[in-house]
């Protein structure tokens, strides 16, 4: 760790390795901060973010400012810098042993070409992505003395956002440019093998703002797969096999296609992390959801337009779990089973008294759609839980 002579040290940021979906690439900050590009509507969500939905959102920690950064061998990396004159609010990280910008966390270099050859290596001969992905969970990369690191693993799709990310970033910007990042919670950083769920909620999937064509492309996208029929689709998964040890992982492409049948055989496997189902996850994620149910039903006025929804729980069963040292959500009362359930990606997300978006006519009501999603979700787990 650097002492505090240096003061606010710049941070590498590396890509995050449970990234399972979306297009936006996902950093790591710190071991419990992830951050990503900044969109106006979704800071606007956080910061009047209603009390009751907070244990159902990743705890909102500020903003940085993050460039490229090109080294002797043209290799491209992004470095956070705390951004300066800020609130100390924002600025300031609650975390353990002090601020953690101060600590270098990470000695790796991901460079440009060795994102592409990681990836290539992850899944040899394939095109960059196919829907049935498995990878180690041993570092795909050694540090920079040849030691294999902690155990690391990397879900392909993330490395696939990173790597367009930063192309996009390199061609469209020059290095000096300062891009503003959301640092948020790193809702997975307490398990050791996280099987993680991101579910797309809800029938309609454009934002307000969307133009006709990306409106229409939306629309027939929910119109073809599960949106429609469920109010919820597969954005991506992984889930960790034990008997392999490797993770298993499916991207959005793979959900998309989905029947309504093939989303409840799916949503099993997602609870398989061995031979046999883990029923004892299903009851604590269904009181879960019930929880969030009533949560957004009483919120007039929000459509979650294009956001997600995570479930997640830990591959590795704890058998010692009840005096595991992690603290469980409150919510939970003595769940040994430390499931959760959080909404994440609000950047199409609308809500009366909006700062992104003063003009935008309020919707009436709570969101139905988001609704419908949740109410199907929860019935499909209640027929897996009876074990039809």
């Amino acid at each position: 760790p650097l002492g505090p002579a240096e003061g606010r040290a710049a941070v590498l940021l590396q890509p995050f390795v449970h990234q399972v979906g979306g297009h936006t690439s996902m950093l790591t900050y710190d071991e419990h901060t992830i951050c990503k590009p900044l969109v106006s509507q979704e800071l606007s969500f956080y910061e009047s973010l209603p009390l009751a939905m907070r244990q159902f959102t990743p705890q909102y920690k500020g903003i940085v400012s993050v460039h490229l950064k090109k080294d002797s061998l043209g290799n491209l990396t992004l470095i956070a810098s705390p951004s300066l004159g800020q609130p100390d609010s924002c600025g300031r990280l609650d975390s353990t042993g002090g601020d953690p910008a101060v600590t270098l966390w990470h000695k790796r270099k991901w460079s440009h070409t060795q994102v592409t050859k990681t990836f290539k290596d992850s899944c040899p001969g394939k095109m960059l992505l196919r829907t049935d992905l498995q990878y180690h969970t041993d570092s795909l990369l050694e540090d920079a003395n040849g030691k294999q690191p902690e155990r690391k693993s990397y879900n392909p799709w993330g490395l696939h956002c990173h790597q367009q990310h930063l192309n996009r970033m390199s061609s469209k910007h020059n290095e000096n440019k300062l891009h503003q990042f959301l640092l948020l919670e790193n809702v997975v950083s307490k398990y050791s093998y996280p099987c993680i769920l991101d579910l797309k909620m809800g029938t309609r999937q454009h934002g307000d703002d969307a133009s006709e064509e990306k409106k229409a492309r939306h629309i027939r996208k929910c119109e073809q797969s599960t949106s429609a029929s469920l109010g919820v689709r597969i954005c991506g998964m992984q889930v960790y096999q034990a008997d392999s040890g490797h993770f298993l992982c499916k991207d959005k492409y793979f959900g998309r296609k989905l029947s309504p049948e093939g989303f409840r055989q799916t949503l099993r496997q997602f609870l398989c992390t061995g031979k046999q189902l883990r029923t004892e996850l299903l009851e604590p994620i269904i009181l879960r959801l019930k929880a969030l149910l009533a949560v957004i039903r009483k919120q007039s006025s929000y459509r979650f337009y294009s956001s997600s929804l995570l479930i997640i729980y830990d591959g590795q069963e704890h058998k010692e779990s009840a005096n595991h040292h992690l603290p469980f959500p409150k919510t939970h009362g003595t769940n040994p089973c430390r499931v959760d359930v959080r909404m994440i990606d609000f950047a199409h997300t609308t809500f009366k008294g909006s700062k992104s978006n003063p003009n935008a006519t309020p919707h009436d009501g709570p969101d139905q759609g988001y609704i419908f999603g949740l109410e199907n979700l929860i019935k499909i787990l209640q027929s897996l839980s009876e074990g039809k």
